[in-house]
């Protein structure tokens, strides 16, 4: 950018702003609408604005405002941690919405340059009124008789006539063509930013779900402790998980050398379904891709993260040992049967009509839609009896018709935060369809 001079960068207008004028224009803009209901790119925008007011100011770097706006680590990565730039872009538009509305009487606007974090204060561009321009276009266009042909009689009705006709025609097409290109334009920009128009249903879920300045995890389950808990036949907390101590109790065990080796390599690979990888292609579609998101896996996954974050837990106990947070919380708790070899969901107070005990031929996944341990962000338990239920409730929360139908059952426009429990049709063993069985609402816990 260059040697900066009252807070310029050289070749940049000075305005005729003092500092506090600057920052009460910064606070205007903090303080409008546009600003009112995102507190974090409030923040933002007066963090930015605090260190470019100093003198002498510096370009303000990515990392320096992803720890003091968005409390990440001193030594967060940022090529895989986007949250700054995706929230600037954010930022820039409020801003520019802004000047276009509340703001348009404004005499100076503030910009961020795309490329760098530092505002700059400039006139705001007058508007010239398109007839104004139209008649110095033909000016422009018109030759201007010189004297002597004026003295000798000659009228300017020759090539510079023939001119004149083409401006109109020329002007026309153009203003033609750019109101084409600009309605195309639109369009596109309005299937992106609103893809939702024709679903309400999805729209008012994904949209309370969502969180534009907060990162959505989606935890991949862990079929390597699935398979552990099959050959072990005893369950796995999630303490054990956290803290791996299941690695010393497999040693120490009872069980042979072979059947040892044979749990340790199973536990060297991380295994994933194709349920599950499928399932977590569906969702990613919901979130939008100027959002946060983070693909992981359960092993890889952290307590800060489902502290901080939104999370989308894929799976049930036996391959994602974190849905075991949330069992106080739940009225259908999903749990595994090793006597008889099945997944069971336990109903704990069963309304009339319900089973207290459901098994693999009565139901086949839950869906949980609750606050996270913190109460900062938002997670969905998707617990199926195998990895096609679990696919078949991602296909249930991501269907207009299905979701549609809940909202009516829950006789409310905004989705509360709940429970559902599924039972999924197969045809030659391949799950297609998943139907409501029960439900619990908590529109107390919002």
């Amino acid at each position: 950018m260059g040697t900066v001079v009252n807070n310029l960068a050289v070749g940049e207008v000075e305005v005729p702003l003092t500092l506090k004028e600057r920052w009460a224009l910064i606070e205007r803009v903090a303080a409008s609408e546009q600003f009112a209901r995102s507190a974090r790119l409030r923040d933002f925008l007066l963090y930015v604005g605090k260190q470019s007011l100093k003198e002498g100011c510096p370009e303000i770097r990515e990392l320096e405002i992803g720890i003091r706006v968005f409390g990440r680590p001193d030594d967060y990565d940022r090529s895989s941690d986007n949250i700054v730039r995706v929230n600037a872009t954010e930022l820039r538009k409020r801003i520019g919405s802004y000047f276009e509305s509340a703001g348009a009487e404004e005499p100076f606007i503030l910009e961020i340059p795309r490329g760098g974090y530092r505002l700059v204060f400039r006139h705001r561009l007058a508007e010239q009124p398109e007839h104004v321009a139209l008649v110095q276009t033909e000016s422009a266009l018109e030759p201007v008789p010189s004297a002597g042909a004026v003295e000798r009689g000659y009228a300017p009705t020759s090539w510079h006539i023939r001119i004149r006709s083409l401006v109109w025609p020329v002007v026309s097409v153009c203003l033609a063509t750019a109101c084409i290109v600009l309605y195309l334009q639109n369009r596109t920009m309005h299937k992106a930013l609103y893809p939702r128009d024709s679903q309400p249903a999805l729209a008012a879920f994904w949209s309370g779900f969502l969180d534009s300045h907060r990162q959505t995890d989606l935890v991949l389950p862990d079929d390597s402790a699935s398979v552990m808990e099959d050959i072990t036949r005893n369950p796995l907390t999630l303490d054990d998980y956290i803290g791996r101590t299941f690695i010393g109790q497999i040693q120490s065990s009872h069980m042979s050398a072979d059947r040892k080796e044979d749990v340790n390599q199973v536990l060297s690979h991380d295994l994933v379904t194709f349920g599950a990888v499928r399932a977590a292609q569906s969702l990613l579609g919901e979130i939008p891709d100027t959002y946060p998101r983070y693909l992981t896996l359960s092993r890889y996954f952290t307590s800060d993260q489902i502290m901080r974050d939104n999370v989308i837990l894929i799976g049930g106990k036996k391959s994602l040992p974190w849905d075991y947070l949330f069992n106080s919380q739940l009225n259908f708790i999903t749990d595994f049967d090793y006597a008889r070899g099945m997944a069971i969901v336990r109903n704990r107070n069963p309304r009339q009509g319900e089973q207290a005990l459901y098994s693999n031929s009565a139901v086949s996944a839950v869906i949980a839609y609750l606050p996270n341990p913190s109460h900062t962000g938002n997670v969905i338990l998707l617990a199926g009896v195998d990895s096609d239920a679990t696919d078949a409730a991602v296909a249930f929360l991501t269907s207009e018709n299905k979701m549609e139908g809940l909202r009516n059952t829950f006789h409310t426009n905004r989705f509360p935060y709940f429970e559902a429990l599924l039972k999924s049709s197969r045809l030659s063993g391949t799950v297609f369809d998943a139907e409501l069985v029960a439900y619990r609402t908590y529109p107390n816990l919002h």
